[in-house]
């Protein structure tokens, strides 16, 4: 059974990731133990409100450092929502500019759509080859919350790596739904609150990219 760490940090639905990964058969811990979230098979990274607070929280329990150290290692790692959004190189809130994790290039504001914030069910275009969506139906709804996200993809493919896969939806316009880059995967929608769609997706996290 896979031993997943969620980093409590002050941010982010945290028992409802609990749960969701409980359902799909992994082994749970809510902590800011910076050693149990850096020997965990697996970190969950959540997160809700503000770019800016929720980097502070991040930075409070040494976050940045938890995650830049396991992926130096190649141990998997999961950003939900916020916790995707501070990835990011910056966030960008009502004027006030707030440098991220900088996992990926690029910045976080506000998208341009007629209502914010995006809240409720929506569907994903995944890419060719994408193993976090494989199985699910094109037409597969996920719920999202939030009116800030990545209108860009900035990161490009170097060497020869495989190059990470962006997945998309639209709101207004599109955005950055989820992306799998390695050991660091993340998405801007709630799996937790997805229903089976979800659970269909933590459960192929588990199995692919953590073991």
């Amino acid at each position: 059974m896979a031993r997943i760490v969620v980093l409590d940090y002050g941010s982010g639905n945290l028992r409802s990731a609990e749960r969701a990964l409980r359902r799909v058969g992994a082994d749970v811990t809510v902590t800011a133990d910076a050693d149990a979230a850096l020997d965990a098979d697996g970190l969950v990274v959540p997160g809700v409100g503000a770019f800016a607070a929720c980097m502070e929280g991040l930075r409070s329990v040494g976050g940045e450092k938890i995650i830049d150290q396991r992926l130096s290692g190649g141990r998997p790692v999961l950003g939900i929502c916020v916790g995707m959004q501070v990835l990011f190189e910056q966030g960008v809130e009502h004027g006030e500019r707030t440098d991220g994790c900088g996992q990926w290039p690029g910045t976080v504001d506000r998208l341009r759509a007629d209502v914010l914030p995006h809240m409720g069910w929506n569907t994903v275009r995944p890419p060719s080859g994408s193993t976090l969506f494989a199985g699910l139906d094109e037409g597969t709804r996920f719920y999202f919350v939030h009116s800030y996200a990545a209108r860009r993809w900035e990161l490009e493919p170097t060497g020869p790596f495989r190059p990470p896969l962006v997945t998309w939806a639209n709101h207004g316009e599109d955005f950055v739904a989820a992306v799998e880059n390695g050991a660091l995967v993340a998405t801007q929608f709630h799996p937790e609150k997805s229903g089976d769609a979800g659970a269909t997706v933590l459960s192929t996290w588990l199995r692919e990219f953590v073991g």
